[in-house]
């Protein structure tokens, strides 16, 4: 699996072994839904490109914010043992839980 990035958007590519064709879908977006697809690697990044732009086009002309992908909010859930050992290792380190949970997951995917 693959991903396509865009205006700060990103795309996550599969592909179809009985169709023959990339596909893929942009990630992040709750309330709105883009899809795109193409025989080659060229087709499909200009239509995940026109996708995007499609959409912020539409978004501009009818007056709506456009959906921003990965808002930097989340809601975890970890039960309350795991919760209180996070809370008081943030405590002792001096630091927000919230700064703890950053740095934690960014030391797992950075």
């Amino acid at each position: 699996m693959g991903y396509l990035h865009y205006k700060g958007y990103t795309g996550c590519i599969d592909y179809d072994e009985d169709g023959n064709y990339f596909y893929g879908s942009v990630l992040g977006l709750k309330r709105d839904g883009i899809s795109f697809e193409g025989e080659s690697v060229d087709e499909l990044k200009k239509d995940f490109q026109d996708g995007i732009d499609d959409y912020l086009a539409h978004c501009k002309e009818n007056g709506k914010e456009p959906e921003k992908p990965f808002s930097g909010k989340t809601v975890i859930r970890i039960g309350s043992q795991l919760h209180q050992a996070a809370a008081l290792k943030a405590q002792n380190l001096g630091i927000s839980l919230n700064d703890f949970i950053k740095r934690a997951i960014s030391a797992a995917v950075l």
